[in-house]
Parts: structure tokens; C-alpha cells; sequence
């Protein structure tokens, strides 16, 4: 049977209506096929223990192309985009994650913090500014969105000029199937092109960056293609901002809409990476995993899913599945078993950014709430406005009211920040 009557959580762009849609989809059972408002058929995994079957299952793979208006894209730009792990199965997807795992290190990873923390400061400093005289500030455009995209921008040597054209493309790349074909094209087209010239530059001068560190990587004889390169990149930039940038937004926004867990917070700081995790579990800022493609019929809860069809599995349900958590409506970041969430997919294409977004929203959460011991929501009833998207999960705006800052001078707050 298909299930296409009811609203679909992808369309559906207040917080209310979106989380309304994943309670009915869900309540249709752990597997079901359904109709995308895209007009593709696909299978939905909702459940939580069939969704992590799925994304280890023998018989599941990545198409070799994927994403919107795959008629519209040119060939070459396909293969400038999505030559890239996510994208590859076994034995190149091995290949590729060693390579990139080579320069992507946690080591690289920790040493960023210092340089995230003084991004954060100077964001929060302008954040503090905005609403010194009792305005409403968007965390959002203030906060969300600059923090992670300054760090993946010096991360990759992107200069500072260049960052809101970057967020430009990048939303509309990640976004693509709300978008008309000619609109994504261009934004992917800008994004190669310049991709390509950062990459070029790199080769003539080396610098202390990842992008350099990615040119440079070699395992034997073998490095990663021109193609393997840009793709790598464009991932990079598309998970390395918008979704986190959701993690830190949506964050926030738990903890405001639920005083005793920011007060609970506030008062036991170290808390907060446990806190993290049940951000990451309650409000995904990933709602579903990349489609897959079945080369087998795969058994799962009692339902035949037959081989060549699309399946999708559903982080944002699977993250809510009462057969996993218990009360997983509620946001408890006392939760013993957050982490079990699967907000950064599971198995071999598990995010290899996930310790970078991680740091972020430690840094940038834990320094928010200890410079604002009074911030608030602006409009506390308000129904919040979301993205329409398949893939993010993540609200257009939130209003904040600063009331005051604090040096941080506490024990507390000194432990938020660090």
C-alpha cells in the first residue's frame, strides 16, 4: 500500500505542522512506500532499529548519481559534484574515506577550537551589540549561520569575501529539489567553478589548510581525481555549514522552549556534551539519510522491499521511534541513552564531520548561554517558521532577546565556555 494522504513532514514549514507530519508517518508503521512531493516513489524507514538494518545492508547501495533534476545537470557537473564517499560504495568508498581521512583528522579537528572560540566571541560581541537596547536578534543570520560557515571557510582557505556567495549556492545546492532546475544548476555550476579556482590556486601555493592537505593526500600511488577533489569540497561546504549551523539553532531553541533543561544546564555544565547528543536525538538538523537503491529484495519488519527501488531511511523518525527511546517526544538532556540517536547516519557512511560539528555547537551553545544568563525567546507562542526540504531540518529564523550579558566570571559559566 502506499501511504501519500496525509501532509508530508518535508512540506510542512512550521514546527507544529512538521512535527505533526512525522508523528502520522510514522504512526503508519516502521516501513512504508509513499509518493515525495518531488513525484518520486520511494520507501520510508521510520523505524529506528530497521533504519540502522538498512544502512548497513549488504544488499543497499548509493546510486552513482543522486540529487534534483538529475535530467537538468550536465554530465561533467554530475561528476564535478558527486564523485565523493557518500556517494560511492565499497571497495571506492573505501578508498575515498581513507584518502580524505588522511587529511581530515581529529587532530586537525582539535586544534580548530581555539580559532572557533575567538569566532564565537566576536559573533557573540556583535549578537550582544545588536541587542543592547532590548531588541529582538535573529539567531539565525547573527549566530547559526556565520559561525559554522567562517570555520569551514578557513578551514578550506575560502576568503572572507566570498562567504555569503558561498551560503548562497550551498543552500540552494542542499536544498535543491525546492528550487527550479535552472536556479540549482547555476548555484552548482558558481560553486564548481570557483571550487576549481581555489583548488588551482592551492596547487601553485600550498598553504596550512585542509584543501591543501586534501591535494596533497597520498595512499601509495593513489590520490584523489580532479573530480574526487571539487566533490569532496562541495560536501565539505554543504554538510560543513548548513547542518550544523541547524545543530546550534535548533539547539538553542530546545533548551528556550524547556526552562528546567536550561536551568538544569546552567546549573551542572558539564552536562553539555550529553546535552548535545540529545539535541541532535530530539531535533535532528538531518532529517532522512541520502537515498539508496535496493539490488535485492531486503526484508525488513515483515515487509519486502523488491530490488531496483529507492529507499530512504528517516533519521528524524528513527530518532523518535517509542520502540527505541522512552518519552521520545520529550527533550531530556538527562536522557541516559541519547547518543543511541542516529542524527549522523550509521555504518560505513557515518558523517566523517561529526566531530567538528560536535566542537562547534559545544563552543558556540556553551558560550552563548554563559555571556546571556537571561536570553530568551522574543516571541515565546510563536510557531516557528522551517526550511522546506527533504534533507535539513532547520527554522528560517529565531528571535531572541539578549537581556544582558554576563563576563562569565562564575564557575558555571566559565565551564560553559570551555
Amino acid at each position: 500500500m502506499i501511504v501519500g494522504a496525509g501532509p508530508s513532514p518535508f512540506t510542512e514549514t512550521s514546527t507544529s505542522a512538521r512535527r505533526a507530519a512525522y508523528a502520522e508517518l510514522a504512526a503508519s508503521g516502521p516501513v512504508q512506500q509513499t509518493v515525495l512531493f518531488t513525484g518520486v516513489r520511494v520507501w520510508l524507514i521510520t523505524g529506528h532499529a530497521e533504519a540502522r538494518e538498512l544502512l548497513t545492508h549488504p544488499h543497499v547501495v548509493k546510486p552513482h548519481l543522486d540529487g534534483p533534476h538529475l535530467d537538468e545537470v550536465p554530465a561533467e557537473l554530475g561528476a564535478a559534484r558527486d564523485s565523493h564517499m557518500l556517494m560511492r560504495n565499497p571497495p571506492d568508498h573505501t578508498r575515498l574515506r581513507r584518502l580524505v581521512s588522511a587529511a581530515f583528522t581529529r587532530r586537525r579537528v582539535d586544534t580548530l577550537a581555539p580559532r572557533i572560540q575567538a569566532i564565537t566571541d566576536a559573533l557573540i560581541d556583535d549578537v550582544e551589540a545588536a541587542g543592547a537596547d532590548g531588541s529582538p536578534v535573529d539567531l539565525v543570520a547573527a549566530f547559526g549561520y556565520p559561525l559554522p560557515i567562517a570555520v569551514i571557510a578557513e578551514m578550506l582557505g575560502i576568503p572572507a569575501d566570498m562567504r555569503d556567495d558561498f551560503r548562497t549556492w550551498t543552500t540552494i545546492a542542499i536544498n535543491g529539489s525546492v528550487y527550479p532546475a535552472d536556479v540549482y544548476v547555476d548555484a552548482a555550476e558558481h560553486l564548481v567553478t570557483y571550487v576549481r579556482q581555489l583548488i588551482a590556486e592551492r596547487r601553485a601555493e600550498p598553504a596550512d589548510d585542509l584543501l591543501s592537505d586534501l591535494i596533497a593526500v597520498r595512499d601509495g600511488s593513489d590520490r584523489l581525481t580532479e573530480d574526487e577533489l571539487t566533490s569532496m569540497v562541495n560536501l565539505l561546504l554543504l554538510a560543513g555549514f548548513e547542518t550544523t549551523a541547524n545543530l546550534i539553532v535548533l539547539g538553542t531553541y530546545a533548551l528556550l522552549m524547556h526552562p528546567a533543561q536550561l536551568q538544569l544546564l546552567r546549573a551542572e555544565p558539564a552536562r553539555l556534551p550529553a546535552a548535545i547528543e540529545e539535541m541532535l536525538r530530539y531535533d535532528a538538523p538531518v532529517q532522512v539519510a541520502i537515498p539508496s537503491v535496493t539490488t535485492a529484495p531486503v526484508e525488513l519488519a515483515g515487509v519486502t522491499i523488491p530490488a531496483g527501488e529507492v529507499v530512504i531511511p528517516v533519521l528524524f523518525s528513527a530518532n523518535h521511534d517509542p520502540a527505541r527511546f522512552e518519552r521520545p517526544t520529550e527533550f531530556d538532556i538527562g536522557r541516559a541513552d541519547a547518543a543511541q540517536h542516529i542524527g549522523f547516519g550509521h555504518g560505513i557512511h557515518h558523517c566523517l564531520g561529526a566531530p567538528l560539528a560536535r566542537l562547534e555547537a559545544r563552543i558556540a551553545i556553551g558560550s552563548l548561554l554563559a555571556r546571556f544568563p537571561d536570553l530568551h525567546l522574543a516571541e515565546p507562542d510563536a510557531d516557528p517558521a522551517r526550511s522546506p526540504a527533504l534533507l535539513v531540518n532547520g527554522l528560517t529564523t529565531l528571535p531572541v532577546i539578549t537581556g544582558g550579558h554576563s563576563q562569565a566570571t562564575s564557575p558555571s559559566a566559565d565551564r560553559l565556555r570551555s
